[in-house]
């Protein structure tokens, strides 16, 4: 792959509504015009199912991440927001991780947040966040639907569905992980 060529095909959405949290996220994985893979797991639970967590970015990258985060939250039980900014500060200053290209987000029964590489923790200021290639198109479905829909496993299901509509980069094979309700 040469260096211009990025890799796309992520959309993962967090929803929380009615004491349930769901993290959706699609199978599609492409580098430029060529999908590579349809089927990819991009969420995953942590801290024995306690946490959820979708990834936005590159592969080998979400993994590394994954494992420093159960590492926090195996010094830090109970203490999701602890651990994410634990995490974010490792990112930041660490030599090896901060090359390391993805977005997080993480969410317990009763939290959710945003990490990127550049140091932020962001607690979304609505009931539901997203990231990826189509994740502005999966957001405004979720927050059009979220007065609607009384599920937020419904909202998340069909909000993905729109945005596997618009966009390329993202499919509509599901990978759902649900907490509460």
């Amino acid at each position: 792959m040469s260096e211009q060529q990025s890799w796309h095909g992520t959309t993962i959405l967090c929803v929380r509504k009615n004491g349930k949290v769901v993290i959706a996220g699609d199978g599609q994985v492409s580098t430029g015009p060529t999908i590579l893979k349809g089927n990819a797991r991009k969420v995953r639970r942590l801290a024995g199912g306690a946490v959820i967590v979708g990834f936005a970015g590159a592969t080998a990258d979400a993994f590394a991440l994954f494992e420093r985060l159960e590492q926090k939250l195996e010094r830090f039980p109970a203490q999701l927001a602890r651990a994410c900014v634990e995490l974010a500060k490792d990112w930041r200053t660490d030599r090896a991780l901060r090359r390391l290209d993805a977005m997080l987000i993480v969410a317990d029964a009763t939290e959710t947040f945003l990490i990127t590489g550049a140091g932020d923790v962001l607690d979304p200021e609505h009931k539901v966040v997203a990231v990826g290639s189509g994740g502005n198109f999966a957001l405004a479905a979720a927050r059009a639907l979220y007065d609607r829909v009384d599920d937020a496993e419904g909202i998340a299901r069909e909000a993905m569905a729109i945005a596997a509509d618009i966009c390329v980069y993202t499919n509509g094979n599901l990978t759902i992980e649900t907490l509460g309700g």
